[in-house]
C-alpha cells in the first residue's frame, strides 16, 4: 500500500493540469488493474480522465455500493520539491496524501481484499473522479449516475480529527456578482460617471449579511475586483462569494436573497451561479454510522465517532439524490491543502479492514 501511495504521491495531478491528471489518471489506472484484476473504463468528459470500475455481480437486480475517491490534489506540479514525499516517526507525507491519495489506495486495497461472488453476490462501484478539488463540473452527473439505486455511498476522503467520520457536510453555492457602472475622470467630472466600487461596497456588506450564526450558514465575499485607473471612475467591479449551509432549505433561503439583490447606486447588478453541492444531511448517514460501528466492534478495532464538517465532497452529489452515505472512511492525519498535510501510518491498514468489511456487510441480504 505505502508503494502505491508513493507512486500515485510522486505523480503530481494539481485539477487544472490537464497533463498532469492525465498522468495520474495512467499511472492510476495500473495500479488498479493490478489491486483489482480488471482495467477501468475511463470516462474522459471536458479533458478530464475519471476512471470507474464496476466490481461483481453483473445482475441489475443485484445490491449496490458506490465507493468514492479523487486523484486530483491542489498542488501544483514541483510540490514535490518543498514537500517531499516521506514516511517518519509513524507519519506519511507528501503532496496530497491526506486529502486523498491514501483513501483511494485504501478502497483499491480493501475492494482487491473480498471476492464479491464467492463473500456477497453483490456489485461495487468504485469510481474515481479528475476534478473534485474544483467543484466536480464534470463528474457530478457520473457520481449521480453511479448512485443511483445503491444502497450506500462510501466516500474515502479524509477523516474528521482523531478518525471521526464524517456524518454531514454543508452544501455549498458559489456565485460571481458584476457590476456595471460609468466611467469618468475622477478629478474633472466624477459626477458624470458612475462608480461600480461603490456599488461593490454596497454589495459586499449586503451579502455578508446573508449569514446565519443560529443555523451556522456562511455567506463569504471572497475575491473582488474593481476599476481599471486610479484617475477613473469605476465603470466594472465584481466579487466572488461562497455560501455554506447544513440544509437545502437554508440553502435556499440564501440563493433566493442573492437572485433578489438590488442597486443602492444606480450601478446595474447582475448574480451567477448558484448551488453547487447540495448538504450531506445527518439523515442520510447515522444509520450507516450506526453499521460502521457494528463492523468496527466485530473487527476490534475502536468504535468510530460521527462528526459535521463545513466542507464538502462528491458525497453531497449522492446525498442530495435520497442515497445513504457515509464520508470520511479514508486516511487519519491532518494539514489538508496545507504545508504539515500528513497521514498517521498506522492507522492505514485497519482503517483499510473496515472499508472492507463495511462493503460486505452492506451487500449481505
Amino acid at each position: 500500500m505505502l508503494e502505491d501511495i508513493e507512486r500515485l504521491i510522486r505523480c503530481e495531478s494539481p485539477s487544472d493540469d490537464l497533463e498532469a491528471v492525465s498522468r495520474s489518471a495512467d499511472l492510476l489506472a495500473g495500479i488498479g488493474e493490478q489491486r483489482l484484476g480488471a482495467a477501468p473504463e475511463r470516462l474522459p468528459i471536458d479533458g478530464r480522465p475519471h476512471l470507474r470500475w464496476r466490481l461483481g455481480s453483473t445482475d441489475p437486480g443485484a445490491p449496490r455500493v458506490l465507493v468514492l475517491a479523487h486523484h486530483d490534489t491542489v498542488w501544483p506540479v514541483g510540490s514535490l520539491a518543498t514537500h517531499p514525499f516521506s514516511v517518519e516517526a509513524g507519519l506519511l507525507r507528501g503532496p496530497g496524501c491526506f486529502d486523498m491519495l491514501t483513501g483511494l489506495v485504501m478502497a483499491l486495497h480493501a475492494l482487491g481484499s473480498i471476492s464479491l461472488a464467492a463473500d456477497a453476490g453483490g456489485a461495487v462501484t468504485l469510481l474515481v473522479t479528475a476534478d473534485e478539488e474544483v467543484g466536480s463540473p464534470s463528474s457530478r452527473a457520473l457520481v449521480e449516475e453511479e448512485a443511483h439505486g445503491c444502497r450506500a455511498a462510501l466516500v474515502l476522503e479524509a477523516s474528521g480529527d482523531g478518525g471521526a467520520l464524517k456524518i454531514g457536510r454543508k452544501g455549498v453555492s458559489l456565485y460571481r456578482v458584476q457590476i456595471e457602472g460609468r466611467a469618468a475622470h475622477a478629478g474633472l467630472e466624477p459626477e458624470k460617471g458612475l462608480n461600480a466600487t461603490v456599488e461593490l461596497a454596497h454589495q459586499v456588506l449586503a451579502v455578508a449579511d446573508l449569514g446565519d450564526a443560529v443555523a451556522q450558514t456562511t455567506v463569504t465575499p471572497t475575491v473582488a475586483v474593481s476599476g481599471t485607473t486610479t484617475n477613473t471612475v469605476a465603470a466594472h467591479a465584481e466579487f466572488s462569494v461562497d455560501a455554506r449551509a447544513f440544509t437545502l432549505a437554508e440553502q435556499e433561503r440564501v440563493d433566493r436573497a442573492m437572485r433578489a439583490l438590488t442597486s443602492v447606486t444606480g450601478a446595474a447588478v447582475s448574480v451567477h451561479g448558484g448551488i453547487n453541492r447540495p448538504p450531506l444531511e445527518r439523515g442520510a448517514a447515522e444509520p450507516l454510522l450506526a453499521r460502521a460501528q457494528a463492523v468496527a466492534a466485530r473487527l476490534d478495532l475502536p468504535e468510530p465517532v460521527g462528526i459535521v464538517v463545513g466542507g464538502a465532497s462528491d458525497g453531497n452529489f449522492a446525498a442530495g439524490i435520497g442515497v445513504p452515505t457515509l464520508d470520511g472512511l479514508g486516511a487519519v492525519g491532518g494539514g489538508a491543502h496545507a504545508d504539515h498535510e500528513h497521514v498517521v501510518l498506522d492507522q492505514i491498514a485497519p482503517r483499510t479492514a473496515l472499508l472492507a468489511a463495511l462493503v460486505l456487510d452492506l451487500l449481505s441480504p
